[in-house]
């Protein structure tokens, strides 16, 4: 696929796109949920090659490029190794799949009700190299906890700072600042983070165009006029610490919205299950979480 393909295919494609990108920090809870204990491996290196083995696994499971998945979003260690004798970017767009890059560097302390993202002063340099691997575009997280409208303005800013930097790059940024679905003020606090994010959508250049990825909202439909944003090329929902079931119920209430899943779509997969089961298990995953995106 090319650039203009990759963005047709995001802009219009029935589907949903699939979070494979737990770092460092989220990675021994992620297979111990596969079901490899922490003691099975010594040191970072045999860690990450675990976690790669369960992605590549993924990624090569008949069900993944069946055309229901239109995107998935890569550590920077996946999307440097290989799957199917290739680059796993190049692998991905085989299958039909829009590879994205995680590309933030973590979470800084908590302040005025949120958690802004880390400096990345090597950004650029990342987003290099992940266009020459054929990426078409980035994520980055940081987390709203509370209706502070310093707090949620400030986290909205960056978002939209650093997506400046990764357009100039010719990547296309996924802003995701993520509000907490534990926060009691949640209703009100989305609605002042909606607020942030239409004006800086308003300054972006006609030209430009980014994407959002949002916690599910308390109030169903609310995000209609991002949907529908010329300067928005989708929205996305995360699924916060939902289980599978519930994300997608809750998804399928907001039309539009299509899902960017990572433990609602890997839940129930497990290392010792057989090929024939880990298939079965992630086919029902992904047939539905599909239906909930096109609901």
């Amino acid at each position: 696929m090319t650039f203009d393909e990759m963005r047709e295919r995001i802009a219009s494609g029935q589907g949903f796109i699939a979070a494979l990108d737990q770092s460092g920090g989220s990675t021994p809870k992620a297979l111990r949920g596969y079901g490899v204990e922490e003691g099975a491996w010594n040191g970072d290196d045999e860690m990450f090659g675990l976690i790669h083995e369960m992605r590549q696994r993924i990624i090569e499971s008949p069900c993944f490029g069946n055309g229901k998945v239109i995107g998935a979003i890569l550590f920077e260690k996946t999307m440097d190794g290989e799957s199917g004798g290739k680059s796993v970017p190049a692998r991905l767009k085989e299958r039909g799949i829009v590879p994205f890059l995680k590309v933030d560097k973590g979470l800084e302390d908590e302040r005025d009700g949120a958690q802004l993202m880390k400096d990345n002063p090597n950004l650029e340099n990342l987003c290099k190299r992940a266009k020459d691997l054929g990426v078409f575009g980035t994520k980055m997280r940081s987390v709203i906890k509370s209706a502070n409208p310093v707090g949620i303005k400030e986290a909205v800013r960056q978002q939209f700072a650093e997506g400046a930097r990764i357009l100039a790059s010719g990547l296309v940024p996924m802003l995701e600042p993520e509000y907490d679905i534990t926060a009691t003020d949640r209703a009100d606090g989305e609605k002042i983070m909606l607020d942030a994010i239409l004006e800086g959508l308003d300054a972006l250049p006609d030209d430009q165009q980014v994407m959002l990825k949002l916690s599910i909202p308390k109030d169903a439909g609310l995000y209609a006029d991002l949907v529908k944003h010329p300067k928005v090329l989708r929205v996305v929902a995360l699924s916060g610490g939902y289980s599978t079931e519930e994300a997608c119920e809750k998804l399928a209430e907001n039309p539009g919205m299509i899902a960017s899943f990572s433990r609602g779509l890997l839940q129930d997969l497990r290392k010792q299950q057989s090929d024939a089961e880990f298939d079965g298990t992630l086919s029902g995953a992904i047939d539905q979480i599909h239906a909930a995106s096109v609901a």
